[in-house]
């Protein structure tokens, strides 16, 4: 015969449960969860913080690599920062990289 018995055997693992057969997605996710969404989560719940705690007279870096001094605070997400004497330019608050240094609160 041409046939062979391999073709005439009933398919394994159809009855199998079907959560064995979704444990290895759902490991992957949870894998994915803890190694990368977790922590960028948590670097943008910090930036953000960083953000809002910006007051005059820290040192930040802008996003475009300008380092600067924050000379006002604005309600509306805008800084004014001092680039170098006499050169004032308005930023969003959501462009800083980092603050470099801080100042200390006034007393």
């Amino acid at each position: 015969m041409f046939v062979s018995p391999a073709f005439a055997q009933a398919a394994g693992g159809a009855g199998a449960n079907p959560i064995m057969q979704f444990a290895p997605l759902i490991a992957i996710f949870a894998i994915m969860y803890f190694l990368m969404i977790r922590p960028q989560q948590k670097k943008a719940k910090e930036h953000k913080a960083m953000i809002e705690a910006v007051r005059r007279g820290d040192q930040v870096v802008t996003a475009g690599g300008l380092l600067g001094k924050v000379t006002k605070v604005k309600d509306d997400g805008e800084l004014e920062v001092e680039l170098a004497e006499g050169v004032k330019v308005r930023v969003l608050k959501g462009t800083l990289a980092n603050v470099v240094s801080k100042t200390e609160p006034a007393s």
